[in-house]
């Protein structure tokens, strides 16, 4: 594996000579949109810093330069959920609750710095999110640190806006660090698919008529606890993604991660546990029309686990679309397989309002009941 991460490094330097410092065709963290009431407090600022005089500063590095610092962007967005489920012993399901409520910041200073801060609370948990800096002077070679999501996984830096569907699939929970296979024991096994570290990544050789880019690499360097806490066997992981695009829209990707964690055993003794993993995965999105694909493999000492998902999605007009979703996972671990089937109808109403409802068909092979039935209906809005 780490001579697979140094080769990718390797051949995205020798072609960043065909490289240029536009943006980037590439999803490689969740990209946000302001809703209708911080779009009244951005164009706000925005008009009060034009409306200030010019000041003769040169753009340079140092700490008297105050000018060159683009108008701060907020944003925030609620998404609320109604679950019904047939399966004995769930009493109908977890009913009406609050699946998330979030808010961001996000601007550029001197042009070449990017930052993000986003926080977030689900019921009575609230907790930081995101919060990074990343140089992105040159489209072929950013540098990102602070906290945010790895590179592992197409689905993994969507937003849950953009996924068309009502959550994120079995294999990003399970495979990515949102509810990891391995256990609520284990730190960062819960945490959205977020780390803090360092990340290298970039994008070279633009083709075609429209000028994309044809190749796209990250490289993430982290604690491997997730988020909100510090490193806790000293060790770091390792995460990468080479992608490339064909055609504008269609991705191909492959992602690696090696890494390490502590965890309890019996005995209450604290042991490092391996924590290694593959995936590679597909996607289109362009109009309306979706299709994502994607399959992973964990490997740990303790025991493995795979997934696989496919999503299709396609406008019928202008506010309504129909998506569909198969997804198995095989956690060996556990002894536990899951097959999950999915219809899901959304409705938007506006560009900051939109119902989505999704039936989910369950078969797994554990449990007191092996087949049951879900209905959800989620409601987002932008605020």
């Amino acid at each position: 594996m780490k001579k697979l991460f140094l080769s990718i490094f390797a051949l995205s330097l020798s072609l960043t000579a065909f490289a240029n410092d536009n943006d980037s065709d590439f999803m490689s963290e969740e990209k946000l949109e302001e809703g209708f009431v911080t779009s009244y407090i951005n164009r706000s600022i925005e008009n009060a810093m034009l409306a200030e005089p010019a000041k003769a500063e040169e753009m340079k590095y140092g700490r008297a330069i105050t000018g060159f610092v683009s108008a701060p962007k907020f944003g925030g967005y609620v998404i609320g959920r109604y679950q019904y489920s047939d399966q004995y012993g769930k009493k109908g399901g977890a009913g009406f609750n609050q699946r998330l409520v979030r808010f961001y910041v996000d601007g550029t200073i001197l042009k070449d710095f990017a930052y993000r801060i986003q926080v977030q609370t689900n019921n009575d948990s609230f907790h930081m999110k995101d919060f990074f800096v990343e140089w992105k002077r040159y489209g072929f070679f950013k540098v990102k640190a602070g906290q945010f999501k790895r590179a592992f996984g197409f689905e993994n830096p969507m937003n849950p806006w953009d996924i068309s569907t009502g959550d994120y699939s079995l294999m990003t929970k399970y495979l990515t660090g949102h509810s990891d296979y391995l256990g609520a024991d284990v730190k960062g096994s819960a945490n959205g698919g977020r780390d803090l570290g360092i990340q290298i990544q970039g994008d070279f050789l633009p083709v075609g008529k429209d000028n994309h880019m044809l190749f796209h690499y990250q490289v993430m360097v982290s604690n491997g606890t997730g988020i909100n806490t510090s490193d806790t066997d000293g060790k770091k992981d390792i995460t990468a993604t080479f992608q490339v695009q064909p055609i504008k829209g269609l991705f191909i990707g492959a992602f690696g991660w090696k890494g390490t964690f502590d965890a309890k055993d019996d005995a209450g003794k604290t042991v490092n546990h391996s924590r290694n993993r593959y995936a590679f995965g597909a996607k289109y999105d362009n109009a309306g029309y979706v299709f994502r694909t994607e399959y992973a493999h964990g490997q740990s000492d303790l025991g493995n686990c795979e997934a696989f998902y496919a999503v299709a999605g396609a406008p019928v007009n202008d506010w309504f679309k129909v998506s569909a979703q198969y997804q198995w996972a095989n956690n060996e671990m556990k002894s536990q397989k899951q097959t999950i089937l999915s219809v899901i109808p959304e409705f938007q109403i506006h560009k900051n309002l939109k119902l989505q409802l999704q039936y989910n068909f369950n078969n797994n092979n554990y449990g007191s009941e092996k087949h049951f039935n879900e209905l959800w209906a989620e409601l987002y809005f932008r605020f």
